[in-house]
């Protein structure tokens, strides 16, 4: 059984760019990727904790329109 784990944050670009996300960005304070005409901004820490990460997966839900489930966070 898989579980969360702290995510680097190339990785986190990584598979968000493969969740068909464009970018990164420079922004004035943060970076962003950007889906359709939604713009996420990526905090500038090298790894993300477990519940960050969960917090930005809901943030990218709600952009998508779909939950993105552990398996497949895995898978990507």
């Amino acid at each position: 059984m898989s579980r969360w784990l702290p995510c680097r944050r190339r990785d986190f670009i990584r598979k968000l760019i493969k969740l068909g996300f464009n970018g990164p960005y420079s922004g004035t304070r943060h970076q962003f990727l950007i889906y359709k005409e939604h713009r996420l901004s990526i905090p500038s820490n090298s790894e993300y904790s477990i519940p960050q990460l969960k917090m930005m997966l809901n943030e990218v839900k709600e952009i998508v329109g779909r939950q993105i489930s552990l398996d497949e966070w895995s898978d990507l």
